[in-house]
């Protein structure tokens, strides 16, 4: 197997390191493209922002799934300062790759390799491939190199670093993964620009694992409904004073057991030890949301009753439903994605309290279910009495 190395502090991981990795393999025709974040580097000074398993748990998150590129923390296992040709000598004894090691760096290194450990054992060991970081032109190198004709992404991890402590738009210069560990971790001054941090809660991590699971649980178009449930929960709680980061997780969620067989929804659902009643053991699919809202719990280790209550009730609802359970219900029932409802129903939102919103939503969701000739479940039955004996 042809293997090559892209070493370097990744603090953090950006588009650009990965666009360098992908360009060197396919130029090059590696198997493999191992990336190996460094402890301390010879050539910086100390590394700051980001601890060493900040850094590693960062580039972990943001590998794409595909065996043709991997991450080794050996440097970071040896500690100290790290240098290429201990790295070198270990991939070799490790790996036993196919001919030489590529050793891919940028051409701002190069001029300076001359002074590295070792300089010539690492010439000698490996096949020098000198990317494009700054220099478009030919440069001056004292050993046998190739060139990679990469474009240049004028990005530095400095650059990300001096965007997130200031409060400037960074988001999507860095992968998915390493955006929710800079956001869940607080790295880089992240959060602090606007004179306080991000409000304790469910992490974009955790969000993001769901939200992978219930891609893989659910047809397409189930996924767009979650997708905008979500969404909508999100605007909705930032409306209402509630954690808009559980609204997401719940609005994303709520479905994610709707494909489910009828065996594994009885099975779940019992686990809450509400027992199955007539109309769910005549309808399973009644039971997604209970199913839901336990396979949240055992999957994910979720245990705000907040949020399973309103993965719970978002089908039924029920007379105990807090205000993220009712705004996810509304959610469920209004989301861009529905067609043929009442306009009311949206319009209703913009004058409104949540508890005004709710029942003109669960309302005519009643009414629907009765033009249906469909039978209402105990708890659809339970709220309409309890909201009905408020106005009397």
């Amino acid at each position: 197997m042809r293997l090559a190395v892209l070493g370097g502090s990744f603090n953090p991981i950006h588009i650009g390191h990965m666009a360098l990795a992908e360009a060197a393999l396919n130029a090059f025709s590696f198997d493999r493209i191992i990336l190996i974040p460094v402890y301390q580097s010879p050539h910086k000074e100390q590394l700051s922002g980001a601890a060493a398993q900040d850094r590693l748990d960062m580039l972990c998150s943001s590998i794409p799934a595909d065996p043709r590129f991997t991450v080794d923390d050996c440097e970071i296992q040896r500690e100290g300062v790290s240098y290429t040709i201990d790295t070198l000598e270990y991939i070799d004894k490790q790996y036993r790759p196919e001919g030489k090691i590529g050793l891919i760096i940028g051409d701002d290194l190069a001029r300076d390799f001359h002074t590295w450990r070792r300089a010539d054992e690492i010439a000698e060991r490996a096949d020098i491939i000198i990317a494009h970081r700054f220099n478009q032109g030919e440069i001056s190198f004292p050993y046998p190199y190739k060139r990679l004709k990469n474009e240049i992404i004028p990005l530095s991890s400095g650059d990300v670093r001096r965007r997130i402590s200031s409060g400037q738009d960074w988001l999507y210069l860095v992968p998915q993964g390493a955006r929710f560990i800079i956001e869940d971790r607080s790295l880089y001054g992240f959060g602090e620009s606007s004179g306080s941090k991000e409000s304790p809660g469910y992490g974009f991590s955790l969000i993001a694992m769901v939200e992978d699971a219930v891609r893989n649980f659910v047809p397409s178009h189930r996924f767009l409904h979650c997708r905008n449930v979500a969404v909508l929960s999100w605007d909705l709680c930032g409306e209402f004073g509630v954690d808009p980061r559980k609204g997401y997780l719940a609005g994303i969620a709520h479905d994610m057991c709707k494909h489910f067989s009828e065996a594994d929804l009885r099975e779940l659902a019992s686990a809450d030890g509400g027992g199955i009643s007539k109309l769910e053991q005549k309808k399973p699919s009644l039971l997604h949301a209970r199913a839901a809202a336990v396979f949240l719990e055992r999957r994910f280790g979720i245990s705000d009753e907040d949020v399973l209550d309103a993965v719970r009730f978002h089908t039924t609802g029920s007379e105990f439903m807090g205000p993220l359970a009712k705004i996810v219900y509304i959610a469920d029932k209004i989301e861009v994605g529905r067609n043929n409802i009442n306009p009311r129903m949206r319009d209703v939102g913009k004058n409104a309290d949540l508890d005004q919103l709710f029942e003109t939503v669960f309302n005519e969701t009643v009414a629907y279910l009765d033009s249906q000739e469909l039978v209402l479940s105990e708890g659809t039955r339970r709220l309409l009495e309890s909201i009905q004996k408020k106005r009397t």
